[in-house]
């Protein structure tokens, strides 16, 4: 008997996550993940379940996101009218951009080799930023946020900044860039990493916070890494104004 053909599809995405308990499905809770899923079933006519390239905290933003997902459905790539009536079905806070065949094997999740996360605080009151963006008015020494950011780079223990609790088998990752930039009113943290923890991102901006409000030093910031002790970091930053911004993946896994 001859078996039915399955593809694999990536879908690039972007989602405002304030109504959202983060990414991954879960009981008696909203999710990004439990959206896409019935709006891809209903599109297609059977049910259809994505995996994401990872988990995102309730409140949390996503400019770029990527997931995969298994059909019988063939050149759905090539299809703009799919794409178009499943932005039809999805909420408006969830849109996706772009969508293409590869292996089968492929993973959005164990295959990214790269993410990259934005935080953006806003330095003034202002009604566009509310629910994105951390809306912080008190004094911030730049200068000083940028030389303790700078330092993540050299560190591949980050105990300090992950969730307690957490069940991961190790707190290792490689920070490949981390920095400040400021355009008028808002500063915008960028880092780049080829995992993050639970929390992590949020962890080190609050502390960075710390540092720019001058409760510690750049000098304290490194030795708050090099202690692998949660307790010794900030507090975690308000998820409003985290945004999950870039994953990449090998060329080998494309088409």
């Amino acid at each position: 008997m001859e078996q039915t053909a399955v593809y694999r599809y990536f879908i690039e995405l972007s989602y405002r996550g304030t109504r959202y308990h983060g990414w991954q499905v879960q009981a008696n809770a909203s999710s990004v993940q439990g959206e896409v899923n019935r709006a891809l079933s209903t599109l297609l006519g059977a049910p259809t379940e994505t995996f994401g390239a990872g988990r995102t905290d309730t409140g949390v933003h996503a400019r770029f996101y990527v997931a995969h997902f298994d059909s019988t459905a063939a050149g759905l790539e090539n299809d703009p009218k799919f794409l178009y009536h499943l932005n039809r079905i999805l909420p408006s806070d969830i849109a996706v951009k772009k969508m293409y065949r590869v292996k089968q094997d492929a993973n959005a999740r164990f295959d990214a080799i790269a993410r990259e996360y934005e935080y953006v605080i806003c330095r003034t009151k202002n009604p566009f930023f509310n629910g994105l963006a951390w809306i912080y008015q008190g004094h911030l020494n730049l200068e000083w946020m940028q030389l303790a950011s700078q330092q993540l780079t050299g560190y591949s223990d980050f105990t300090s900044f992950s969730k307690l609790g957490s069940n991961r088998r190790n707190n290792l990752c490689k920070i490949f860039k981390a920095s400040w930039l400021q355009q008028d009113d808002l500063l915008i943290f960028s880092i780049t990493a080829n995992r993050f923890l639970r929390n992590m991102v949020r962890a080190i901006v609050g502390t960075l916070v710390d540092v720019g409000r001058g409760k510690i030093t750049p000098e304290d910031f490194a030795r708050i890494v090099e202690a692998s002790d949660r307790s010794l970091a900030g507090t975690s930053a308000p998820a409003e104004g985290l945004y999950l911004s870039k994953v990449e993946y090998p060329n080998e896994i494309f088409l």
